[in-house]
């Protein structure tokens, strides 16, 4: 006689992957009775399921033996670089950090670990020649693509991408939390993101900070959530994305004239209140038009006595770059 665990194991086998539902439709027992048995095949490692609740399936559990981080010939220098900036979301949704999503990027690309790992950090340093305290200055770029800048100075948190190894941690975060509208992805960026703007704010003496509104209508909005959640005490200058009869964002223009006039006849500063300094905030560069445009329409309503500074997540690293992911 088949055991009903046999008859679980068997069900999945042909079928690949099914809800609990299903299962329990087959094997003809209830869903409290199912759900003893599941936990235990589970844990033994004989199925495995994907999913949260309510939309849950089961498969059978392809055992792969993952390699331990022990087991990579590497400094504990590499270690640490790698654990604090390797990030990679899987095709499949999940998210591989550091060593981990380190070894799972080169064994997907068929790349020997120890050898890449080497040209990783080396690859690293050559970015991080950019950076100044953490900040990237984004100012000598701007100036090569506007015949006029309106901003005192423009940071990037760090480059979207860099050659070979793709999109950098905040780039991932980034694309993900804007594209799935996750909450969490958010929060992690706004962790990495505020001791930088803190000391950007402080050191420059901000009294007023501005969010670029996003264009595409979403449940949960980066930039508000970034507003809220950096939980800075100054006052916040109105900007507002004007509605039009077809919403065209920034992305989708791979001319730099598009992005200018789409940024100027789209975005309003509705404020009137004089600041010394602002710091407006973006989540991602590429040619830096809307930024400049909204910086332009605060000269011309004299209300910065001082700096305007743009401030970036992250920016394309080389002239006029469409970062049309996000």
């Amino acid at each position: 006689m088949i055991s009903t665990s046999d008859k679980i194991i068997q069900y999945i086998k042909a079928k690949g992957q099914v809800s609990g539902y299903d299962i329990a439709e087959h094997v003809g027992i209830s869903r409290q009775a199912l759900f003893k048995h599941l936990p235990k095949l589970i844990s033994s490692g004989v199925i495995t399921k994907i999913g949260t609740p309510p939309k849950v399936f089961y498969l059978i559990h392809k055992i792969k033996i993952e390699p331990k981080i022990s087991d990579f010939k590497i400094s504990d220098k590499t270690k640490k670089i790698i654990a604090d900036t390797f990030l990679i979301i899987t095709p499949a949704g999940n998210r591989k950090e550091g060593v981990e999503g380190f070894a799972y990027w080169c064994e997907k690309n068929i790349l020997p670990f120890e050898k890449t790992a080497e040209e990783y950090i080396k690859t690293l340093q050559k970015y991080d020649a950019y950076k100044k305290r953490g900040l990237i200055s984004g100012l000598r770029k701007m100036k090569s693509t506007f015949a006029k800048v309106y901003l005192d100075e423009v940071f990037y948190l760090d480059f979207y991408s860099i050659e070979r190894f793709g999109k950098t941690k905040l780039g991932q975060l980034l694309l993900y939390a804007k594209q799935s509208q996750n909450i969490k992805l958010m929060k992690d960026i706004i962790k990495i993101i505020k001791p930088k703007v803190d000391g950007i704010i402080k050191k420059n003496k901000i009294d007023g900070i501005g969010f670029i509104p996003p264009t595409v209508k979403r449940e949960h909005q980066l930039m508000r959530v970034l507003e809220k959640g950096l939980h800075e005490n100054i006052r916040k200058i109105s900007i507002v994305k004007i509605k039009t009869d077809v919403a065209v964002p920034q992305k989708t223009l791979n001319k730099l004239e598009d992005r200018i006039e789409n940024a100027r006849n789209t975005l309003v500063v509705n404020e009137n209140t004089v600041c010394r300094n602002i710091l407006l905030i973006d989540d991602a560069v590429g040619s830096g038009s809307t930024l400049n445009e909204v910086a332009k329409k605060i000269r011309e309503k004299n209300i910065c006595k001082g700096k305007i500074i743009g401030l970036s997540i992250t920016g394309s690293f080389k002239g006029f770059d469409v970062i049309s992911e996000v």
